[in-house]
């Protein structure tokens, strides 16, 4: 399942900006947005809050 929600986030910034802020690569942030990869508990939180959000906010809820 593709989490649109992450693309739609990121806004102006490109997956590698994204990426390189949160601390991972450009390729396992485009996995965790198609959905083909689940982030380690650690790497969901910097992304929820990079985003402001709570993880559940970010992955869970549509």
């Amino acid at each position: 399942m593709e989490r649109t929600k992450l693309i739609l986030l990121r806004r102006d910034k490109t997956q590698a900006e994204v990426a390189a802020e949160l601390g991972t690569t450009r390729q396992m942030l485009g996995a965790i947005e198609r959905g083909a990869r689940n982030p380690s508990l650690a790497l969901a939180k910097r992304i929820a809050d990079y985003y402001g959000m709570t993880i559940d906010e970010v992955f869970f809820q549509e």
